[in-house]
């Protein structure tokens, strides 16, 4: 399912980051993926800017940069497009597949692995503050596909983590939302418990007057 503009102004003005990591939040610009129509927030290669922008991937002129280079290069921010839910949907599925102790598929980890060979080249080593040394990007403002770099990065580096045992999906009806569970006791069950939780609430207490 597909948002309409005005839904679509909403998601990026209210814009939620539950997953805990930049990955997972990608993840999570899809849901409902277990129904005959998922619900789908990224339409075009301008919806992923401005996701990147309200995510901290870019900031406003690199947002502006990128938007005004798709203009030029129409067919190219197409491409790069249907490569950002390609890496999604492969994210997604990696993650999934590890949380039911599954090995992820062939090709996914394929399209992954592809991924970071062509990013992991425009990462380099800046010197911080003191003596102190940071990642930073290649500087490339006008790369379409610069916005996926960090995305694949956070997905490479959440994977041989030891947060990766805690990487949950939400337990809401039709959500499937990914987050790392940080609670103490490891119970986290709902990507929000201010929507999916008291949803879940709000059915359980029907069920009750129904008995």
């Amino acid at each position: 399912m597909w948002l309409t503009m005005d839904a679509r102004h909403e998601y990026f003005e209210h814009l939620k980051t539950v997953g805990g990591v930049l990955c997972l939040d990608f993840a999570n610009t899809a849901s409902a993926r277990d129904t005959a129509t998922p619900t789908e927030r990224l339409h075009t290669y301008e919806d992923l800017t401005a996701w990147a922008e309200r995510v901290g991937i870019l900031d406003g002129a690199g947002a502006e940069t990128l938007r005004q280079e798709a203009a030029r290069q129409p067919e190219a921010a197409a491409a790069v497009f249907q490569q950002a839910l390609a890496l999604r949907e492969t994210i997604f599925r990696i993650f999934a597949a590890r949380i039911t102790d599954a090995a992820p598929a062939a090709d996914d980890l394929a399209l992954l692995n592809a991924a970071i060979a062509a990013t992991y080249p425009y990462l380099r080593l800046i010197t911080g503050e003191g003596a102190s040394f940071a990642w930073d990007w290649t500087d490339a403002p006008h790369r379409l596909e610069r916005v996926l770099w960090p995305i694949v990065r956070s997905a490479a580096e959440t994977l041989v983590s030891g947060e990766l045992e805690r990487v949950r999906m939400c337990q809401g009806e039709h959500c499937g939302w990914l987050f790392i569970d940080r609670s103490k006791n490891r119970s986290r069950r709902w990507c929000d418990m201010q929507d999916c939780g008291n949803v879940e609430k709000v059915r359980r207490y029907r069920r009750k007057q129904k008995a």
